[in-house]
């Protein structure tokens, strides 16, 4: 059986969702502790709550408090966080048009004790709002964000829905939304759940003449909420997708945040043969981080690009490079990835839906090569698990669903799931986990050995070279280098010890630790 690391800043995490991968969450605790022992300590489990399957997959839940019975009970969670940690979901700002609290409202209007818990127009601009007030407003989707509703007692108001009509944004500063969020969390606590990731808390606070995204208030709110939740002993992590610099900035007060800049800067690395963008991001990037390649949503390129409330502050990428990142993630998936997001032009993409090995033209070697950059760079790589699997885009259920981010979340069968257990990706990827989790070395000072160049262009000479150590007195490996040739999907990993050195250039050569 697994147990938790000492460190969870140590451990490599599995991300899934529990019925798309193992069917309910007795056969996610049993596949965690059997084929895939020793390479997880921890596991973030998609939102399990009720429902699982509604307008956005978990996301809107009707009821935030209750696992859906279709995958088990709050016992089978209790029973997973025994050998693993276990990150949950608090979904911050938005709850379903079905769910108890939004009915109740619905009935009985002004009347109903939860008719504070939800955002309408008038209550965030009182004395109306201008054109400019309302396009100012940023949602990651087009259109404005309010939905028309009428309620029984026939008022008509503006909802705020940022994200779809089916999820209601919530007053998360009046007491009734504040009272619903700690009801959550208490709830999760009581269970095991030790870390929480905060889900789209970057949009929760609104502001007459703002965005109303992570603006000043908003970072106060998330004072407020990771205070809350370190008093029940659990770690905070915030999911923002935006500007690099606001990962940056959050990350001085939260635990963790996502890096999702690593993903398409990854692929930028080996689309150009250059390292020189990832490599700059390597050293200004926060280190609490978790690593990412593939979620369950997409391939951010906001992420990457310049700020898109600023746009004279300059992304990761140039324009240029922007632009040839998203044409090459759709040559490289066969075009599969471009049925799935429309036809927004490169600068105007908040995502790519795709997965990634789709993105790197289903080669072994080169998918491997980025999945080594994951583990090797400061913070907790965490596998999604399409991307263990070595899933490719599943055009079947984007024609069923007609949701771009689809291509990215298959249903495995049983039969599915052990064929690629099997398989050559599965194989490789789970002896380099194992090998990563719990490796003492990965607790020390990481350092990028390699100078770095101008700031990069789509011409101009290219660095192919990304060389890292790390560097750690305890343990029986005090020093590990890494070289990493982008341009040749090659590297080597050389461990230090007191026996002398020894190299490796393949995963299923990896020790375990």
């Amino acid at each position: 059986m697994s147990l938790p690391a000492s460190d969870p800043f140590l451990g490599t995490q599995l991300v899934t969702y529990a019925d798309r991968l193992a069917g309910d969450l007795t056969g996610l605790q049993r596949l965690l502790t059997q084929q895939l022992d020793g390479a997880f300590s921890g596991v973030h489990i998609l939102p399990f709550f009720t429902p699982i399957d509604g307008s956005d997959a978990g996301f809107d839940p009707s009821d935030h408090c209750e696992v859906d019975p279709r995958l088990g009970t709050w016992a089978e969670i209790a029973q997973i966080t025994a050998s693993h940690q276990v990150m949950a979901d608090v979904i911050v700002n938005h709850i379903s048009s079905d769910s108890e609290q939004f009915q109740d409202w619905l009935t009985k209007g002004a009347k109903s004790e939860y008719a504070p818990m939800f955002l309408t127009m008038d209550r965030v601009f009182p004395g109306g709002a201008t054109e400019a007030d309302l396009l100012q407003i940023y949602r990651p989707r087009p259109g404005l964000a309010f939905t028309r509703m009428r309620l029984n007692d026939d008022s008509t108001h503006l909802v705020w829905t940022t994200f779809t009509p089916q999820q209601i944004d919530i007053d998360v500063e009046h007491p009734v939304g504040w009272d619903y969020l700690t009801s959550i969390m208490d709830r999760l606590a009581a269970h095991g759940v030790t870390m929480i990731r905060l889900d789209a808390v970057g949009y929760a606070i609104k502001r007459a003449g703002t965005s109303s995204f992570m603006i000043p208030e908003t970072y106060e709110f998330v004072d407020r909420l990771t205070d809350a939740l370190r008093q029940r002993g659990m770690t905070v992590l915030v999911e923002v997708h935006g500007y690099h610099q606001m990962q940056i900035d959050i990350a001085r007060r939260v635990d963790l945040v996502y890096d999702f800049a690593l993903p398409p800067l990854v692929l930028d690395a080996l689309y150009c043969g250059d390292a020189r963008p990832l490599k700059h991001w390597l050293e200004i990037r926060p280190h609490n981080a978790i690593n990412v390649l593939d979620t369950h949503d997409g391939i951010g390129i906001i992420d990457v690009g310049p700020d898109p409330r600023a746009p004279e502050r300059s992304g990761l990428l140039t324009p240029e490079r922007l632009r040839h990142l998203v044409d090459q993630i759709h040559e490289h998936s066969g075009g599969t990835s471009h049925l799935s997001i429309g036809a927004a032009s490169p600068l105007d993409l908040y995502q790519v839906n795709c997965t990634y090995f789709d993105a790197l033209g289903q080669d072994l070697e080169r998918y491997l090569t980025a999945r080594i950059i994951q583990c090797l760079v400061p913070g907790i790589p965490q596998i999604y698990y399409v991307g263990l699997l070595g899933g490719t885009n599943d055009l079947d259920l984007l024609g069923q669903t007609g949701v771009g981010r689809d291509v990215n979340r298959h249903h495995y069968s049983p039969g599915e799931l052990a064929e690629a257990l099997d398989g050559p990706v599965a194989t490789e990827l789970l002896a380099l986990f194992r090998w990563r989790n719990g490796h003492r070395v990965f607790g020390g000072e990481f350092e990028v050995l390699r100078p770095l160049g101008t700031q990069p262009g789509l011409h101009g000479p290219a660095d192919p070279v990304l060389h890292v150590q790390w560097t750690s007195p305890e343990g029986p490996i005090t020093r590990l280098e890494a070289i990493i040739d982008v341009a040749q999907a090659r590297w080597e990993l050389i461990e230090h010890g007191p026996n002398g050195a020894r190299t490796y250039t393949r995963c299923s050569d990896l020790p375990a630790y």
